[in-house]
């Protein structure tokens, strides 16, 4: 049995009375989500035939076409481009940006300074081969406002300027402060962009956000979205890959950057990932639902422990991210460990801060998860850099996931002492 403290236990039933009324609404959305998913299912006409994998070329592979067309339907897309090639989020991310912008252009980023690992491809945090700046692409960027919404004047005047071509949005919060953006910010933004910039395409990292809100960012304007099937909408199954899904150009040409020119997704074989990435997709609502519920919990029990954790526990969520502020990297380290000591595959291990690469700091990361850095997993990580925070998402179910936050709320705790 788990060494948890008759204090750490009370405290635990204390915080879960608390949040236990926000959970029907998070069951709400799953139901709505789940009938979304089931009813493209059905539409397409899912057969077991489906899930036989292709090897080599992988051309006439009727499983992995069949998935972009649910995809497309789900997220009220054109098109959508749905692959094992991608090796994780940033790669499908740089893949539908560069189907946007020319030798010339600008990337305008609405949301401020992008995540860690979209720097290097940006090349701000170095003028590597293949990112925007080696190629001759601007960037520019808006900062968020003082009270940490969208600035969205300054957003329209950015967006208006000459050689604008895409305008960038990261829905989650990443390693910021700052919180996640709702659906509804996100088609403000499209809103202006659309109206000042014509020309220009809108692209959300859809990262974290999948599946947390009852619409996604195309419904709302965006041109393309694109993130990781080892997140959301992977449920927990997906062994890797990624999607773009959009504006049918624009995803053809986010193809053609997988691949080559010419090629695009006429090839890419399935190794007999199929059902996994199919029943990953039928879980993925009810998966994103218990993720949501660990966060809420989490979120009530860090704010009886005295640390500042945002969300809110009952705060309208954009993504599944909660962030703890822990101002000590001792503390980061604790909580960390004690999630890794709650997960189901090495828990045994004792993580440890390491130069992880595309982060300029050394980052701690809990993962014990069956699939290698899957987020839809519960899981904890931060960059060790003040204000030493760590950023906890995923479980796949609610209980093993409550069963992870109280050994890291144990954890802590044992360091107050």
């Amino acid at each position: 049995m788990f060494d948890i403290s008759p204090e750490t236990k009370a405290l635990s039933e204390q915080a879960e009375a608390k949040v236990l009324h926000v959970f029907s609404e998070i069951d709400r959305i799953s139901q709505k989500n789940t009938e979304k998913v089931l009813s493209a299912f059905h539409k397409h006409r899912v057969s077991d035939t489906y899930f036989a994998g292709t090897t080599g070329y992988g051309y006439g592979d009727k499983g992995r076409d069949t998935l972009d067309l649910i995809y497309a339907e789900i997220f009220k897309a054109e098109k959508a481009l749905v692959r094992i090639g991608f090796v994780n989020g940033t790669h499908a991310i740089t893949a539908a940006i560069f189907a946007a912008l020319r030798p010339g252009d600008i990337l305008l980023s609405a949301t401020g300074l992008p995540y860690d690992t979209l720097q290097g491809v940006i090349g701000i945090s170095g003028n590597y081969p293949g990112s925007l700046k080696y190629y001759g692409i601007g960037y520019k960027q808006v900062d968020f406002a003082a009270d940490e919404n969208p600035a969205y004047t300054e957003i329209e005047a950015a967006a208006s300027e000459r050689g604008v071509k895409a305008v960038f949005i990261q829905r989650s919060r990443g390693y910021s402060e700052r919180k996640a953006l709702t659906v509804e910010e996100i088609g403000r933004i499209c809103e202006i962009v659309h109206r000042v910039n014509p020309d220009a395409a809108v692209i959300v990292d859809n990262c974290y956000g999948e599946f947390v809100e009852e619409a996604e960012p195309i419904e709302v304007g965006a041109d393309l979205i694109a993130g990781s099937l080892i997140k959301n909408p992977g449920g927990g199954l997906a062994p890797t890959g990624g999607y773009v899904a959009g504006k049918a150009e624009l995803v053809e040409a986010a193809a053609m950057r997988l691949t080559a020119p010419g090629i695009g997704g006429e090839c890419g074989c399935t190794l007999g990932q199929n059902r996994a990435l199919y029943q990953g997709l039928f879980l993925a609502p009810h998966t994103v639902a218990q993720a949501l519920k660990t966060a809420a919990f989490c979120a009530e029990l860090m704010r009886l422990m005295g640390y500042e954790s945002h969300p809110e526990p009952d705060s309208k969520r954009s993504d599944i991210i909660q962030a703890i502020k822990f101002g000590d990297p001792e503390l980061l380290k604790r909580f960390c460990r004690g999630i890794q000591r709650g997960a189901p595959i090495d828990s045994f291990v004792t993580p440890e801060p390491w130069d992880m690469p595309g982060y300029d700091c050394q980052v701690i990361m809990a993962a014990g998860a069956f699939i290698q850095g899957a987020s839809i997993e519960l899981s904890a990580d931060g960059p060790m850099r003040p204000p030493y925070m760590a950023f906890l998402q995923g479980g796949l179910t609610y209980e093993s996931g409550k069963l992870g936050v109280m050994l890291a709320a144990e954890y802590l705790r044992n360091a107050e002492k």
